[in-house]
Order: structure tokens, then C-alpha cells, then sequence
């Protein structure tokens, strides 16, 4: 069954809209079984997670294994939290795809008097802290439907009434991911996988690291193992490939690749896919 990304800036009225869109199913599909996955299922305290950012890590991964843990055939998962970081809505997507099932984006928006209004009317434990609420309005990723993970996007002003017929439209009736090398069930592993894995890639950082000192943006740089070609868009420091290859490792690690020598292809997509979503 779907997935549906509640986005907004802090007291915009997501759970509001996410009650709404609840309620709508309840009475048109009620055979659909729908779960609620936020910050208030976690019982956490907003302000001592968003003022720390490895908390505040730590309650993505918290919040992303919950929907990952409940998408299923027979169930609606609706994520009401931020989810204001465009790469944390690309991991959902990804998830979503996994299960080959279709996803969809709900931004609210409201005016920043009234989200300060609606910050104050809320009750202690509830309530963000001022500086909390405006740190928060200034680091949100407003969703782009041009985005394959913020599409279907929906984006809902404080006045305007839930469009939810079209919301389960793009639910119940679009096409789910079409399977690739990250949905498909992998056949079964050389024994040494993991170790040419861990080879492969990092020949291949050590060819960006060296083809980076002397060429230029635009240019094709050639990897070991594969015929396809790296474009550099960007000058990667030594961290940030590190940074992609663990999170390659971790990925290739849950079953989502084929044959050893698919490996530096693999990579090079992956990898592509990091920097766009920087």
C-alpha cells in the first residue's frame, strides 16, 4: 500500500491535514488499514531533538525503520513529522520503491504569524521553543515536484480545503516504481561479495581522488571495471567519498545488487545519486 510524506514547516497544520486525509479513508476505503507513523508515536520531546543534530539523526532512522517496518500490502503509512531535508525524502522514496508501492508528498503552508500563533496556543510539553521554531523555518527544503521524491506533490495553503480525492487518486490508481537493480531479489552471492565490493569501490575513490587534481569540471574521468564514465560536477573531498562508499557498503549489504563485476556500475549510480541529492 502507499506512502504519504507529510512536509511543512513546524505548526503549519500537518497533523491536522493528516487527520483529515485519515478520516477520508476511514469513510471511502474502509477495508484500507492506515498507520501513523511521527514524532508523537515516538513519544520524544521535539525541542531536545531538534537541538541536537545527532538526536535528531538518530529519530530519522527511528522514524524511516518505523514506516519501513509497517509499508505493506495490506497498509497506508502516512509519516506525519518535517521530513524538511530533501535527502531524508529521497531515502523514503527509496523505501517506497523497495516495496513497489506509489508515494506521495503533502506540503502545508502557512503564514509565519499564524505558525507562531499556533506555537503559542499549544500546550508546554507541545510547544517548540522560539529559537527551536525559527532555526527550524530557516533549514526547511520546500519539496519540488521536478523531484521524482516529491511527486506527487500537493502543497495546501492554510485556507484551502484537502484535495483528498486527488491524493488517493495518485495512491490507489498511479503505477508503482517500475522494478530495477534496488527492487529485484538478488540471486544468491559469491562468497567473496562483500570483499570485492570493498575492493572495487575503492579503486575507483582513488581514481575521482587522483583524476580530480588535474582535470576539470565537466570532464569524464574512467573507473576501473566498467566501461561507464564519471562526470565530475563537483570537486569531492577524501570525507565525502568515504561518506558514499560506507553508505554503498551498508546498502549492497541488505541484498540489492547482482554479480561481482556489476559492482563499479553500481557504484558510479549510486554514487551519482549522492551528490544530486546534496
Amino acid at each position: 500500500m502507499p506512502l504519504v510524506l507529510m512536509c511543512g514547516h513546524p505548526c503549519s497544520g500537518k497533523t491536522t491535514r493528516c487527520r483529515q486525509l485519515t478520516e477520508y479513508l476511514a469513510e471511502i476505503h474502509p477495508d484500507v488499514k492506515v498507520v501513523v507513523v511521527g514524532d508523537d508515536s515516538l513519544g520524544v520531546d521535539r525541542n531536545n531533538i531538534y537541538n541536537d543534530s545527532k538526536h535528531e539523526k538518530a529519530i530519522r532512522g527511528s522514524l524511516k525503520s518505523e514506516v519501513d517496518r509497517n509499508l505493506t500490502k495490506e497498509t497506508v503509512v502516512i509519516l506525519d513529522s518535517l521530513n524538511y531535508i530533501k535527502g531524508f525524502r529521497y531515502e523514503l522514496f527509496c523505501v517506497s520503491k523497495y516495496a513497489r508501492t506509489p508515494h506521495c508528498v503533502i506540503c502545508t503552508e502557512s503564514s509565519k504569524d499564524t505558525i507562531q500563533s499556533w506555537n503559542s496556543a499549544r500546550s508546554d510539553t507541545e510547544r517548540y521553543h522560539e529559537e527551536i521554531l525559527d532555526e527550524l523555518m530557516m533549514r526547511f527544503e520546500p519539496p519540488d515536484s521536478s523531484h521524482r521524491w516529491d511527486s506527487p506533490l500537493f502543497t495546501i495553503q492554510q485556507q484551502d480545503a484537502l484535495p483528498a480525492r486527488d491524493i488517493c487518486d495518485a495512491l490507489f490508481h498511479k503505477k508503482p516504481p517500475k522494478p530495477n537493480m534496488s527492487t529485484q531479489n538478488p540471486p544468491l552471492r559469491e562468497t567473496d561479495y562483500l570483499y570485492e565490493v570493498d575492493k572495487k569501490t575503492q579503486q575507483i575513490v582513488s581514481s575521482i581522488l587522483a583524476s580530480q587534481k588535474s582535470m576539470l569540471i565537466g570532464d569524464l574521468v574512467s573507473v576501473p571495471g566498467t566501461a561507464e564514465k564519471y562526470c565530475i560536477t563537483q570537486n569531492l573531498t577524501l570525507s565525502q567519498l568515504r561518506r558514499f562508499r560506507q553508505q554503498f557498503l551498508t546498502y549492497v549489504k541488505t541484498g540489492t545488487t547482482t554479480k561481482v563485476d556489476d559492482i563499479p556500475k553500481t557504484f558510479l549510480l549510486f554514487l551519482n545519486k549522492c551528490i544530486e541529492s546534496c
